[in-house]
Parts: C-alpha cells; sequence; structure tokens
C-alpha cells in the first residue's frame, strides 16, 4: 500500500526538500549510499573486493535538462574509473548509467547527446578494463535506451543493458537480447508503471521474473541475476546448473547495504556476485525508491530518524 506513495514522493521536490532537511537522514541513508565523493566510491569498492564482491558504480542523478549537468556526470565517470585503476580495482568493475543523467531529457536531440556522453564513458572503462551497463528507467524510455545499446554494441558489444521483468514487454526483449555477447541484468523494477504496461501484483511479478530468467540462462550471453529474495536466487542457481553454466558467465547483483551478510556467502561460495553502490549528492530518488521496495526499508529508516532525532 506504502509503494505507491513512496515512489512518488520520489519524484516530489516539496518532500525532498522536508526529507533533506531532517538533520538524521543522511546518516541513515548512508546504509545504501556509498557517500557524496569519489573518494567514498573507491574506499567501498576496496571493502567489497577485499571478500570476493565485485562492484557495480552508479553516479546518482537523472532527468538532467542541462547540458553542462550532463557533461558534469560523464566527467564524474571518467575519475571514478581512473580512480579505480589507481587502486588496481577497475580490471572488472563496472558502471552502471542512466541515459537521462547524460542528456536523453534535453529539450533537442538529447538521445544524441546521451549517446554520445555513453560513448565517452564507454571508452574510459575500456581503457581500464571495466564495463559499462545501461540503466533503466520507466516504461517511456526503454526504446530509446534500447536503441542507444545497439549503437554503442556497435563499438563496444560488451556493453550491458537493463531489463525490468515487471514490464510485460520484457519477456521479448530478453529474447532479442540473450544473443553471443550480451551482457543483461535482470531486475523486478522500481518505477510506478500503468498497468497496460506492467503487470500489478507482485506474484505476476515474480512468474515474469522466472520466464525471463529461463530466456536468459538459455541464451549465449551473461545474464546478471540482480535480485534479493532467496527463491528467485535458487531458481537462477538452478537454472544455471541446468543450462551447463559455470560460475564464470553468470552472476548475482543485490544493492548495497542490502543482505551484505548473503552477498559475503554467494561469494564465498565461489559464485559470482556483484554490488550495486551508488555514491553522489543526488541521492533522493535512489533513496526513495529503495524504500518503496521493501517495508523493512521503511522501518530501518524510521527507526533511524527516531534513535537519532
Amino acid at each position: 500500500m506504502l509503494r505507491a506513495p513512496l515512489l512518488a514522493a520520489a519524484r516530489s521536490k516539496g518532500i525532498r526538500r522536508l526529507v533533506e532537511a531532517v538533520p538524521a537522514t543522511r546518516s541513515v541513508v548512508r546504509r545504501f549510499v556509498a557517500g557524496s565523493e569519489t573518494a567514498d566510491a573507491v574506499r567501498v569498492a576496496r571493502e567489497l573486493a577485499a571478500d570476493g564482491r565485485r562492484i557495480t558504480l552508479d553516479h546518482l542523478g537523472e532527468d538532467t535538462t542541462d547540458a553542462a549537468q550532463a557533461a558534469a556526470t560523464v566527467a564524474a565517470y571518467e575519475a571514478v574509473l581512473s580512480a579505480l585503476a589507481a587502486e588496481g580495482l577497475a580490471e572488472g568493475a563496472d558502471v552502471s548509467v542512466k541515459l537521462s543523467a547524460v542528456g536523453q531529457f534535453l529539450p533537442s536531440n538529447g538521445e544524441d547527446v546521451a549517446l554520445e556522453n555513453a560513448r565517452k564513458i564507454c571508452a574510459a572503462a575500456e581503457a581500464v578494463g571495466a564495463t559499462v551497463t545501461l540503466d533503466m528507467e520507466d516504461h517511456t524510455t526503454t526504446d530509446s535506451t534500447l536503441g542507444v545499446l545497439r549503437e554503442l554494441r556497435g563499438e563496444y558489444p560488451w556493453v550491458g543493458a537493463v531489463l525490468q521483468a515487471y514490464l510485460r514487454r520484457t519477456e521479448q526483449d530478453c529474447r532479442e537480447l540473450s544473443g553471443p555477447g550480451s551482457r543483461v541484468r535482470l531486475c523486478k523494477g522500481a518505477y510506478a508503471e500503468p498497468e497496460s504496461v506492467a503487470f500489478p501484483d507482485k506474484s505476476e511479478v515474480d512468474k515474469s521474473y522466472v520466464r525471463c530468467l529461463r530466456v536468459l540462462m538459455a541464451g549465449q550471453g551473461y545474464p546478471m541475476v540482480a535480485s534479493h529474495d532467496p527463491r528467485m536466487i535458487e531458481i537462477a542457481a538452478a537454472l544455471a546448473e541446468e543450462n551447463g553454466r559455470k560460475d564464470d558467465d553468470h552472476e548475482f547483483q543485490m544493492l548495497y547495504g542490502i543482505r551484505p551478510e548473503e552477498q559475503a556467502r554467494i561469494a564465498a561460495s565461489g559464485a559470482r556476485m556483484r554490488v550495486y553502490v551508488p555514491y553522489g549528492d543526488e541521492w533522493y530518488g535512489y533513496f526513495m525508491r529503495r524504500l518503496a521496495e521493501r517495508p523493512a526499508n521503511l522501518a530501518f529508516f524510521l527507526r533511524g530518524l527516531a534513535t537519532r532525532s
């Protein structure tokens, strides 16, 4: 019942001002966000690498309508990739890029600007042995994002994409992206979507997730199983075994701050475990979507505020 109001709040400037004004908020946010600076992202990457976990870094920001801000986001990715390389952490690392943060929503030629900016990030990643995954936002951006993906993969065939199981179209998108060299992060989805394009019930989303997993695991690409759901993780592992996959041709992914013990257990088992680590000042929208995903996250936030007030 709280999911829809929280997702609406994620786009509310007024509620954002209220949440950010509470002094205790940032200390609680640190559970889910590494920090504001490049150094914070590198510090967390180093900590996760110590027990075998891989990373994907997300410089927070979205819905940019200013070309200078889009360029600043590109520079931030270039800086963090350089910093990772200096620490010996870049090889095998990934950065997750929202196209709306690099110009997709600019009023004129936004998609072209986003493509060129994403191309710069891909070049920086390739230079240090890292990869790039294009994050997915609400359904209105899906076709544009997949179009940019096709362009980028002509030059950087390792560029990955995120697909969201709650969208009715996603099973077909999985089929189209399950070929050789493709990298697909499959998640359930975290935006408010109309029933005409998305499954409204959790049970239907779960069924869609499993159907999509079957397609990806049977395909020739590299599936990235983004879920904290123990049942989905178990099903994914069984499908990987059923399709003769080894530990190095698929991976599991979880969000920073959620189920860290399970993350460490999966990594210790020999499977690939990657942690999605967001950082930067524009944490509000990301944080609100995390609260909407799980009631336990909201309870944690409210308890944190109460104990720090």
